[in-house]
């Protein structure tokens, strides 16, 4: 743990994992171990495996020269050592994590963004970033956060989920939803094995993608509207925010914002401050922070909205929930916060401490 005779706290930076988002969460890994501030936190990067390793960087010399190439791109040979054949557990995690004092799990999707990461953290007593097992589970299955946000009065775009076998919905369902649907595997992000349907024909074949990332699959009615993203921050006193909304502006080839749309496409444009009247940007506040407070969030979370003509006026539906958004150069939350005036250095900053406040008994979260 942190104490005051430490100089600098030591942030370990976890990063990669058996996840389908795995490439992504090593892009972030390497932005913020370029980014964070050295005279201020001593810095571990630790690479766990596709396979559920534990790899820890050479604290003496690699990570100060942020050479982080050869640790996101061991060689096969490296992998198959003994020491990495059996995959991770709980000792070998504590052995990766010795002498650090808070964690910086840069990972997303399945175990390190559904609570399993933060788990083993809570097990072995380490404080780490961001949101804790619950807010990490509820916020990773698109099911289970409609339903919390459902009860709480908010609006989400209508959907049926397919467990099992299921490999269509019915015609009564299908007149209720509509065309286009999007399928997407209920548990995992980036848009990977999401698919726009605007032909019923075609829903069977968007099924089966969704299933090699997920057996529970969501099929949700199309929203028209304005896509906008909104970034709520927990800063070390406590005090949560909302930054200035973004919005991303597709090209017209683009059918939604997929994964190429995120992370290789240059012709997509992401607008912060989005264009918004106030009224809009305050009522996309307070449901951003409302999702934080229903989903038990700490220190980060992105919700992301369609703006919904509705009757003369704009109504915004919650579309999803990012519980550890990206970090990559291209990634939004990192823009709404500059646009809001914090560069990434002092971000990660503020959310490294934020996570060493947490970590004291009797701290809560507190709205503003």
């Amino acid at each position: 743990m942190f104490t005051k005779a430490n100089i600098r706290p030591r942030v370990a930076v976890v990063f990669g994992g058996p996840s389908h988002e795995y490439e992504v969460s090593c892009q972030s890994a390497a932005n913020v171990l370029r980014t964070l501030d050295r005279d201020r936190f001593t810095v571990k990067p630790i690479r766990v495996t596709r396979t559920g390793a534990w790899i820890a960087a050479d604290q003496a010399g690699s990570y100060h020269a942020m050479d982080v190439e050869k640790l996101l791109h061991l060689t096969r040979d490296e992998l198959l050592e003994p020491k990495h054949r059996n995959g991770t557990n709980v000792a070998a995690a504590a052995a990766a994590l010795e002498d650090t004092d808070v964690v910086f799990p840069v990972m997303h999707g399945g175990y390190g963004e559904d609570g399993t990461i933060q788990a083993l953290l809570d097990l072995i007593g380490v404080p780490y970033v961001g949101n804790g097992i619950f807010a990490s589970a509820a916020g990773m299955d698109k099911q289970q956060t409609k339903r919390l946000l459902v009860a709480e009065g908010l609006n989400v775009a209508d959907g049926v989920v397919l467990d099992g076998n299921d490999v269509t919905i019915d015609e009564a369902t299908k007149d209720r939803l509509g065309l286009p649907v999007f399928v997407k595997p209920a548990r995992s992000g980036s848009s990977i094995g999401v698919t726009r349907v605007s032909r019923w024909s075609d829903l069977a074949s968007a099924i089966e993608l969704a299933r090699r990332s997920d057996s529970k699959v969501l099929v949700e009615r199309g929203v028209s509207g304005r896509e906008v993203e909104v970034g709520v921050l927990q800063r070390p006193d406590g005090t949560v925010e909302a930054g200035p909304p973004l919005e991303v502006v597709l090209p017209h080839s683009t059918e939604f914002f997929d994964y190429d749309a995120k992370y290789t496409d240059a012709s997509v444009e992401l607008r912060v401050p989005a264009d918004l009247d106030a009224e809009i940007v305050a009522q996309l506040h307070k449901v951003a922070l409302d999702v934080f407070r229903i989903l038990g969030c700490k220190g980060i979370l992105r919700v992301d909205f369609f703006l919904q003509p509705h009757q003369g006026r704009v109504v915004p539906v919650v579309n999803e929930v990012n519980t550890m958004p990206g970090f990559t150069p291209m990634s939004q939350y990192p823009r709404i916060w500059k646009a809001a005036g914090i560069e990434l250095t002092d971000l990660l900053t503020i959310l490294i401490e934020t996570a060493i406040q947490e970590d004291l008994p009797g701290r809560m979260p507190e709205m503003v």
